[in-house]
């Protein structure tokens, strides 16, 4: 049995053996802390466009760069082993940095997925998609669904 996230090489293997059977990949990442239906339907939305989906987990120190003091509220391996769960991933990554564009180089996926509310240009790891010949796609999220809102509401009680 794999680990919640796979190491590099395993992950190598893994995508080598997909692509060696024609699996279209796709890829996406965030910090998934706290999850909630919103992930949830994005993560299916992102399994739909292709064959195999692999997930990067921001690891706990750019969590906190990026969201702040008191994150992550879940380690990253406890956030990893909740999304390998979930039936439309196939794969899960930790990963350092403030993006994930080294992660996006390493995978090279068919498709690099994020939520709408990003705009392809403002994307670092789109210029690697752009690169190699991959499609970026923005998927339109869930409203009124966020960790952070989760948070809010859990301290105000």
């Amino acid at each position: 049995m794999l680990a919640p996230a796979a190491s590099e090489p395993e992950l190598a293997r893994l995508l080598a053996s997909h692509r060696a059977a024609g699996r279209r990949v796709v890829c996406t990442n965030g910090c998934f802390d706290v999850l909630h239906r919103g992930h949830v339907a994005y993560l299916e939305q992102a399994r739909r466009l292709g064959d195999v989906l692999v997930v990067g987990v921001n690891d706990d120190a750019s969590v906190r760069r990026l969201k702040g003091p008191g994150r992550p509220v879940n380690p990253a391996e406890d956030r990893a082993a909740v999304l390998a769960a979930l039936a439309c991933v196939n794969h899960v990554a930790i990963f350092g940095g403030n993006t994930a564009a080294e992660l996006v180089e390493f995978v090279r996926p068919d498709v690099y997925v994020k939520g709408a509310d990003y705009a392809a240009r403002a994307l670092p790891e789109a210029a690697v998609v752009a690169r190699y010949g991959g499609e970026v796609r923005l998927l339109e999220l869930v409203p009124n669904r966020s960790t952070s809102a989760i948070i809010e509401r859990i301290r105000a009680v």
